[in-house]
């Protein structure tokens, strides 16, 4: 228990004092948010979730005073993380992020418990949470936010099993993005990345499945989107989104509830609500205090709020200019 304290405290304090320290460098390598045209962002925060993670879970691996017993799950994580990075530098296909995230999440799997069938379908949704984490990245503050919530259920989780190693794990990784929101609650002074997003995703969604190991499959499936149903809901409200308007555009929660007049703030807190409700009720469901239409609840919930925000209008994207428009009339129109 005192090490958990411990190792939580260590976790916040280095990710707060590296992600300023990492600002500067980040600027000068060209490691922003390239989504930002008003002003640049450094991704240090990404950079500094994963050292910090890392660091303070092989500091208790290495003293044997908290054992992880995970180390293949956070290096794993580590090499998605990488990849991420790689993303954050230059562009890098989506397929090519999905490709790979699954590639490690099948490293980390129990197939053992899960079965083949279990175990192909595990891998594609540690690989489906991990980019809805990755989009949650597009305000400021929402991603980093929902991540502490939802380390926090499945750490629940975890201990609940008696897995203290992961629990710790999980412990850590919250502390580490709270420490990150220090500089990310908006408006950000540094952001997270894909990175740090793809890194958290995966920690979560794999951690939640080895805690679900061993448990009925259709009760495992709703508490597993219970935990993480604000990443599947936007992915859902984008992907449909998307499809009725056949263009790309701004679609994800964050935008559709500033459109609403919600502040970035409130944004926040709304999504941040509703990523507990859908944690909580999936760690009453896990503890066996709550039926399996606990689950159907928050589903029901995040499709009734995925239709409410189709309805918003959307943000209208501008024509590219002609070449043969004068400079006047551009700037007219601009």
């Amino acid at each position: 228990m005192l090490y958990g304290i411990a190792a939580a405290t260590t976790a916040l304090l280095l990710t707060a004092v590296l992600a300023a320290v990492l600002r500067a460098p980040a600027l000068r390598l060209g490691l922003v948010d390239r989504r930002r045209q008003q002003r640049k962002v450094p991704l240090s925060g990404g950079v500094a979730v994963v050292l910090a993670t890392c660091a303070v879970a092989v500091l208790g691996e290495w003293a044997g005073v908290a054992p992880v017993r995970a180390g293949g799950l956070l290096v794993a994580a580590v090499s998605v993380a990488a990849l991420g990075l790689v993303a954050d530098l230059c562009r890098v296909r989506a397929r090519v992020l999905l490709v790979g995230t699954a590639v490690a999440a099948a490293c980390v799997v129990p197939y053992e418990e899960t079965g083949v069938v279990g175990g192909v379908l595990a891998v594609g949704w540690i690989a489906f949470v991990a980019l809805g984490f990755r989009a949650l990245d597009h305000a400021d503050g929402l991603a980093g936010t929902v991540g502490v919530v939802a380390a926090f259920g499945v750490g629940a989780c975890a201990a609940a099993e008696v897995m203290d190693g992961l629990a710790v794990l999980l412990s850590v990784l919250a502390a580490a993005l709270t420490g990150f929101l220090m500089h990310n609650w908006p408006p950000a002074r540094v952001g997270l990345g894909s990175g740090g997003a793809l890194f958290a995703g995966f920690v979560l969604a794999a951690a939640a499945v080895v805690a679900r190991t061993g448990h009925e499959a259709a009760a495992s499936a709703g508490v597993l989107f219970a935990l993480n149903a604000v990443a599947v809901a936007d992915v859902l409200l984008v992907v449909a989104a998307r499809r009725l308007a056949g263009r790309r555009g701004p679609d994800h929660l964050g935008h559709r509830l500033r459109r609403l007049g919600l502040t970035p703030q409130g944004t926040v807190v709304v999504l941040g609500l509703g990523a507990f409700a859908g944690v909580l009720v999936g760690v009453l469901e896990h503890l066996g205090w709550v039926g399996g239409t606990g689950a159907l609840w928050v589903a029901s919930g995040a499709l009734v709020g995925v239709l409410a925000l189709l309805r918003v209008k959307s943000s209208r994207v501008p024509r590219p200019v002609s070449p043969q428009v004068s400079p006047q009339l551009r700037v007219r129109n601009g």
